[in-house]
C-alpha cells in the first residue's frame, strides 16, 4: 500500500497546486536586494582562479613578492563562497567562508594561527569595494589574528585584496595581493 501511495505522488504533475511556486518574474513587488545581498553578489562575482604577488607593509622580506594562488568557489546552492589562498613556498593554506546571516555579509577566516575571526562586510557606494571590519574571534590569539579585509574589484579579470593581520600588542601588518584571473571568461557563478 505504501508503494502505491509513493508511486501516485511521483506521478502527480509538477504543475499541481501543491508544487506551484512563483518565480521572481511573476512577482509584482520585486524588491531591490539588500545592501548585504548586493555586497555578497559582488564577492561571489569573483568565483574562479586567481594569481598574483603579495606585498607587505611594513615590508617583510621573508614573504614580500611571493607568488599566491587563490581559488574562490560558490557552494551550498549559492549560499556561501569558499576562498582559499596558497602562497608559494609557504605551507600556509588559510580558508575563508563568506555568507549572509540575517541582513549582514559575514566572513569567517579559518586561520593557520588556529583561530577564527569573523568580520562584517559593507559595499562601497560605487559598488567596487567590499570592506570587512572585525566582529569577534574564536580560538586563541597567541600569534595574532586577521583583523580587516578590503576587496577592490578593478574589472572582470583583476582585483586586489588587502588583509590586515593584528600582531600581539595590536601591531598591524598589511598584506596586499594584486590578482589576475587565470580562467579568463569563466567567471560564471557555479552553484
Amino acid at each position: 500500500m505504501k508503494t502505491i501511495g509513493l508511486a501516485l505522488l511521483l506521478l502527480l504533475p509538477v504543475s499541481s497546486p501543491a508544487f506551484a511556486q512563483s518565480t521572481p518574474s511573476e512577482s509584482t513587488d520585486a524588491a531591490a536586494p539588500s545592501d548585504a545581498q548586493a555586497a555578497f553578489d559582488r564577492i561571489k562575482s569573483l568565483a574562479g582562479s586567481w594569481v598574483g604577488r603579495l606585498t607587505t607593509s611594513p615590508p617583510e622580506p621573508t614573504v614580500d613578492g611571493n607568488f599566491a594562488q587563490f581559488s574562490l568557489r560558490v557552494t551550498s546552492r549559492g549560499n556561501a563562497l569558499v576562498h582559499e589562498i596558497s602562497v608559494s613556498p609557504l605551507p600556509d593554506h588559510p580558508l575563508t567562508m563568506f555568507y549572509l546571516e540575517e541582513d549582514r555579509l559575514l566572513l569567517t577566516h579559518y586561520c593557520d594561527a588556529g583561530n577564527r575571526p569573523r568580520m562584517v562586510g559593507k559595499l562601497s557606494p560605487d559598488g567596487k569595494t567590499v570592506e570587512f571590519d572585525f566582529l569577534d574571534l574564536s580560538g586563541g590569539n597567541q600569534y595574532g589574528h586577521m583583523h580587516h579585509a578590503v576587496f577592490t574589484l578593478i574589472d572582470e579579470n583583476h582585483h586586489t585584496e588587502e588583509w590586515t593581520w593584528m600582531m600581539p600588542g595590536d601591531k598591524p601588518v598589511r598584506v596586499r595581493f594584486d590578482l589576475q584571473r587565470t580562467n579568463f571568461g569563466s567567471n560564471a557563478v557555479g552553484q
